[in-house]
């Protein structure tokens, strides 16, 4: 079968694939099945257009991968189209990174199984919510500008994250603890949050968040969306009004990694069948010890280094992810 006949538009060849495999061999695809699968490629956009696999087989053709096309899919109104390959490294996943222009892509060794168990752990600022927590509480404080320029250096990796925290909090010292419900009631979530909490609850997976943010955010979200489970910083409140101080540990980079091995193991989940989804530099932790690490809209230093960058879509492509197989 000729690429040239095929329909422009790929959601369009969910009836020419219709449940079978093909091989991509000399421009041509061909009814086959790799025998040896040590890579994954998933192209994610609200539309899929043919210029986007062929680009990406001239990348994998450019390295002498072997191309299986596994499946076509809608997935929460989006486009997934899924590959298999006969090699995988770095190197192609850059390759392949690099012409993506329109789409999102994930090149990953293996892909946790939509169909068992799993858990997902999200960051929560910037992540499943628009807002930074602590720079809208400062902003109603009247410190905003003082602590948003704090927040950027921590999630561009310019500080470390419980210095920036501790910092931050102490500007806040003698400001209305009532601000925080003020924060809730026009707190935005993110698109694709609900899309994709529901999407998981269908698959039987967990879903939890941990957030350097504060524990009344991540409370509402967990009481709001039916989550399993929520780890914030506490802030300490005396007579109403902040008193410049965090309570007990800090859920920094460390701490994220630690709740999501933890939660694993409570819940009886193999790491491989784990996600964690993030923006900043103190999620770098958490997305590499995930089965599978997804950056959200993120910050160039996490750009650089997480496994599978999201800029096109929001969170309702994790969901396209995981029910790419």
């Amino acid at each position: 079968m000729l690429m040239d006949v095929l329909p422009e538009q790929l959601g369009d060849w969910t009836d020419v694939l219709s449940g079978n495999r093909y091989l991509w061999q000399s421009g041509q695809l061909k009814p086959g099945h790799l025998s040896t699968v040590k890579g994954h490629l998933v192209l994610l956009a609200e539309q899929l257009h043919k210029s986007a696999l062929q680009q990406s087989l001239q990348e994998l053709d450019a390295a002498g991968i072997n191309v299986e096309i596994s499946g076509m899919k809608r997935v929460a109104e989006r486009d997934v189209l899924s590959l298999r390959l006969s090699d995988w490294s770095l190197e192609l996943k850059a390759r392949l990174q690099q012409v993506a222009n329109g789409w999102d892509l994930a090149c990953v060794p293996a892909l946790p199984d939509g169909h068992q168990p799993g858990l997902v752990l999200m960051d929560m600022d910037s992540t499943a919510i628009q807002i930074e927590c602590i720079d809208e509480i400062a902003r109603l404080a009247g410190v905003g500008d003082e602590v948003a320029a704090v927040t950027r250096a921590a999630m561009e990796g310019a500080l470390p994250f419980s210095e920036s925290l501790r910092r931050r909090v102490k500007a806040l010292a003698g400001a209305d603890a009532a601000i925080i419900e003020q924060v809730i009631a026009s707190m935005p979530l993110m698109p694709g949050l609900i899309t994709l909490v529901e999407g998981l609850k269908a698959m039987g997976w967990k879903v939890a968040l941990a957030s350097g943010g504060f524990t009344p955010f991540t409370g509402y979200l967990r009481q709001t969306l039916a989550l399993d489970a929520d780890f914030a910083n506490t802030l300490e409140i005396k007579n109403g009004r902040f008193s410049g101080d965090v309570l007990g540990d800090i859920v920094d980079a460390e701490a994220k990694a630690r709740i999501l091995v933890e939660l694993a193991e409570r819940y009886d989940i193999p790491l491989s069948q784990t996600v964690a989804i993030g923006d900043g530099a103190n999620d770098l932790l958490m997305l590499a010890q995930a089965g599978l690490g997804v950056a959200l809209h993120a910050k160039p230093l996490v750009q650089e280094q997480a496994p599978v960058c999201l800029n096109q879509l929001s969170l309702e492509g994790v969901l396209g992810l995981l029910q790419a197989g």
